[in-house]
Formats: C-alpha cells, sequence, structure tokens
C-alpha cells in the first residue's frame, strides 16, 4: 500500500498498492505509443502510396529504417529507465512524437515524410511505448509481474481495436494529412499529464516494497512456480556479462527471428485482406479482430506465466499463432479468415507479456533496463526485415502468400526454440 505521506501528496488511496497506478499509467502510455505503430500506419498504406507515387515495397522501408532506429535506441533508453526512472522520460517523448506528428501534417513529398518519423517519431514513441513502460512496472512487481504487464499491454490491444474505426472516417473527413495532426493533440493529451503526477521511479523510493509485500513474504529470486527458473531479482547485471549467457541470445533468437513476420503481417495485413478482393470495412474488421485479442488476451498469459513455466507458455503461445495464421490464409470462407486471425491474435496477445517476462526472470528487476535494451537492440535489428521482405515479395509475386507462410514455419521454430532457454549463471561481479 502507498504510504500514508505519500499517498496525500499524489491525492490516490493509500489502501491500493500504488505500483497499480503505475501499471494505469503505462496502460494510457501505450495506448499514446500506438499512434506510431505499423498496425496504425497499414491504414495509411493505401492512399498514402497513391497520393506520394511509391510503392509497396519502397513504402515498407520505411518501418525498416524505423526499426533500426528503435533498435539503436533501445540501450540507451534501457539504461536510462535504470538510472532515471520514467517520468521525464514519457513526457519528453510524448512531446517529441506530438511535434513529429504535426509535422507529418504538412508534408507534400514522400522523402519529408520518411525524415519526421525516422527523426521526430521514432525517437519520441521510443520513449513513451514498451520499452520505457515494461521496465518501469517490472521496477514494483515480482510475484504479480506477469498480471501487471498485461494489464499495461492492454492498451496497445485496447488502442488497436479502436485505430481502425477512429482512422478510417478521419481519412475520409480531414485526408490522411490532417488525421495525423489529431494524433498529435490525442498524444500529449493522454501521456504528459498521467507521468507528471503519477509516476515514480521505484517502490523504495515510496518506503515500498515490489508488490506491496513485505520482503519476509517473497522469498528472494523467487515468482511461485516459476522460480527455479529465475535469476535474483536484485542481482544486477552488466551488458558484457548478460551477453556471454545462452540465455541471453536464446532470448534475442526466439523473438527475433518471428518479429520479421509479426511486423511484415502488421504492415501489410490491411492490404492483404482488400488484395483477396475484400472490401475495407472487411478489412478493418480483421484488424480490429487481431487487435481484440491482443486486448484480452496478454492478461491470460500474463497468469498463465505467473503460474508456469514462461518457457512452456511461450511454446504455447507460439503454436496458436501459428495455427491461426495457417487457417487465415489457407481458407477461402471469410468466416474461416476471421476466425484464423482470432486465433492469431490471440497468440499475439502473448507479445505483450512473454518477452519481458523472459528478461525480468532471467536477468532481474534492477538490470532490466540495460539488458533488454541491449536485446532490443538486436530483435529489432531482425525485426527491420520483415516489412520490406513482404513489400518486395508481393511486388515481385504479386501476393503475400509466399511471405505469410514462412512467417508461420518462423513461428513453430521460435516456439520450441524457447524451451531451451535455461538460466544464467553469473561468473564475474560486473
Amino acid at each position: 500500500m502507498v504510504t500514508g505521506g505519500s499517498a496525500r501528496r499524489i491525492g490516490v488511496s493509500s489502501r491500493i498498492y500504488y505500483g497499480w497506478y503505475i501499471v494505469a499509467v503505462g496502460f494510457i502510455a501505450n495506448v499514446g505509443s500506438s499512434f506510431a505503430l505499423a498496425s496504425t500506419l497499414s491504414i495509411f498504406l493505401k492512399p498514402m502510396t497513391l497520393d506520394l507515387g511509391v510503392s509497396r515495397g519502397v513504402f515498407s522501408m520505411l518501418r525498416s529504417g524505423e526499426g533500426l532506429i528503435a533498435a539503436s535506441m533501445a540501450p540507451v533508453v534501457g539504461s536510462l529507465v535504470d538510472r532515471h526512472g520514467s517520468r521525464w522520460l514519457l513526457t519528453v517523448g510524448a512531446m517529441v512524437a506530438a511535434v513529429g506528428y504535426l509535422l507529418l501534417s504538412q508534408v507534400e513529398v514522400f522523402w519529408q515524410f520518411v525524415a519526421v518519423r525516422w527523426t521526430l517519431v521514432t525517437i519520441g514513441d521510443g520513449l513513451i511505448g514498451y520499452m520505457v513502460v515494461n521496465v518501469m512496472i517490472a521496477r514494483w512487481f515480482v510475484v504479480k509481474r506477469g498480471r501487471a504487464m498485461a494489464f499495461a499491454s492492454m492498451g496497445i490491444g485496447f488502442a488497436k481495436v479502436v485505430m481502425p474505426f477512429l482512422v478510417a472516417p478521419l481519412l475520409v473527413w480531414l485526408g490522411w494529412r490532417h488525421t495525423w495532426a489529431v494524433f498529435a493533440l490525442f498524444t500529449v493529451a493522454l501521456v504528459v499529464a498521467p507521468a507528471l503526477i503519477y509516476v515514480r521511479r521505484s517502490p523504495e523510493d515510496m518506503g515500498l516494497h515490489p508488490d506491496g509485500l513485505e520482503p519476509g513474504a517473497m522469498p528472494e529470486g523467487k515468482t511461485r512456480r516459476p522460480g527455479a527458473h529465475t535469476a535474483s531479482e536484485t542481482r544486477t547485471w552488466s551488458r558484457a556479462a548478460g551477453m556471454r549467457t545462452q540465455a541471453f541470445w536464446l532470448i534475442v533468437a526466439v523473438f527475433g527471428v518471428s518479429s520479421v513476420g509479426v511486423t511484415g503481417l502488421n504492415l501489410h495485413v490491411f492490404p492483404y485482406i482488400t488484395d483477396l478482393g475484400y472490401s475495407d470495412p472487411v478489412a478493418a474488421g480483421v484488424m480490429a479482430v487481431i487487435a481484440s485479442m491482443q486486448l484480452s488476451s496478454p492478461l491470460a498469459w500474463g497468469l498463465i506465466a505467473d503460474r508456469m513455466d514462461v518457457r512452456w507458455t511461450t511454446l504455447a503461445k507460439f503454436l496458436i499463432q501459428a495455427l491461426g495464421l495457417i487457417l487465415a490464409i489457407t481458407s477461402d470462407s471469410l468466416p474461416l479468415v476471421y476466425a484464423g486471425f482470432f486465433f492469431y491474435g490471440i497468440g499475439l496477445g502473448g507479445n505483450m507479456v512473454l518477452p519481458d517476462l523472459m528478461w525480468a526472470r532471467f536477468f532481474g528487476r534492477m538490470s532490466m533496463g540495460r539488458i533488454r535494451g541491449l536485446g532490443l537492440f538486436l530483435i529489432h535489428g531482425f525485426a527491420a526485415i520483415g516489412p520490406p521482405f513482404f513489400g518486395f515479395l508481393h511486388d515481385w509475386q504479386g501476393s503475400y502468400t509466399v511471405s505469410f507462410a514462412i512467417f508461420a514455419v518462423t513461428l513453430v521454430i521460435s516456439g520450441f526454440l524457447s524451451l531451451f532457454i535455461i538460466a544464467p549463471v553469473r561468473t564475474d561481479t560486473a
């Protein structure tokens, strides 16, 4: 619970553990970050490529550049969160991203759009997105970390559900340029005030303990059933020490390989559906189905991962995702397409929780920012391949069938690879 003095200063109830206020801010920040997502950009793909005169392959390279820039930011952002907390990172990030969205509303040629996205939008989003939010939450929870991260990540799913139905009419009423200006207003309104008012660096700064439990109630390094596979929560790791472990590279491989397909599909799922001959509202409906599962399934994945080995949970997530995708791309019936993407979305929802649970459980909450940041640098490098791979393969073959099928195979491989991750052992004092 929040100490009485702290509660009075902030204006919150002392009967509720303060970490849940941090989770609420994380939810809102994830909503604010969603305006930069590939799934949001997917809705703009057709009108913008037609208006600016670029192919889908060239347009897709935009996301690759953003991925590489985000990758280069990840180690720096991770270290900043570890050292200084998230409060000012969220605030500054929202302001920077908002300026970027305003400038997007003024572009006339594609290179201007790329320049703004690769600078202000990508940098700002890197300071308000999951790179910051999940590290912030990991500091406040150990036993209930899975469900806490799940609640916050549901902000992404909520935004993805709403986004197609928000953007589609805005594109009709305002055009794609002014829609970006609306995003600027939303970003500032959602993120800045909650971050400044409520975010605190760690429970220890407020005289509290993780999960609101006294130290004796939570054995060192244990989180119920998965405890046998986790690192000490208070142990610190340097980047060099982390890179010398098998666990680090396997986590990178598991989520890096699969991220190639995730980012590719995120950008191309809307045009994929319309290329099949379905209308824009149907495509928006498919995106909403995927997003609704990303909204609802993370909590289930978090609760499961709090109670069983995160590696087996990850395998289940990848297999469900792969089976759903296979059903979607092999079906001629629209209901089966919807059903396939329904199951794909359930599996995809695990991405909101399970990767960061792995980083935290294998490397501890005190070093999560720097170790995870370095891992994300490499994972984002993989992810940058996805959008142009899907886009240029479409330009070459005239369809997305091959790229989607390759993605399904990589999901299965990633799932079984996760079973080989073992708890790292420190061999130095770094």
